[in-house]
């Protein structure tokens, strides 16, 4: 499966306004923006305690709450009216820019990505 074949088969369970009264789109990037943060946090917490807490990484719990971190990812782009690919393009052209050679912590510092005013 591609990002894009992803994007619209995810799609499919997003719904157009949240179950009270407020139906604009903005609110709904509201609304998947706050749970793209708190999935990315059960990522974390799945880390934290597998690693730090020594339970041992659940892979597969991990493998899930990415999903859903993806899910949200998507279900953004989406709102935007962006794919995935074009999203993904534009990263990967950042981070060419920023690190042509690889990543090197002195390109890291200098960062030449970024416009000072």
């Amino acid at each position: 499966m591609n990002a894009d074949e992803y994007q619209v088969l995810a799609s499919r369970t997003l719904i157009d306004r949240p179950d009270f009264d407020i139906a604009d789109n903005d609110m709904m990037i509201v609304w998947n923006a706050l749970g793209l943060a708190g999935e990315a946090g059960e990522c974390v917490d799945a880390i934290k305690k597998g690693i730090l807490h020594q339970h041992g990484l659940d892979y597969e719990k991990l493998v899930r709450e990415l999903g859903d971190v993806m899910w949200y990812v998507a279900a953004i782009a989406t709102k935007i009216d962006v794919s995935l690919s074009e999203i993904m393009e534009v990263n990967i052209d950042k981070l060419r820019h920023r690190y042509p050679d690889g990543y090197k912590p002195t390109d890291s510092a200098r960062r030449v990505d970024v416009v000072v005013a």
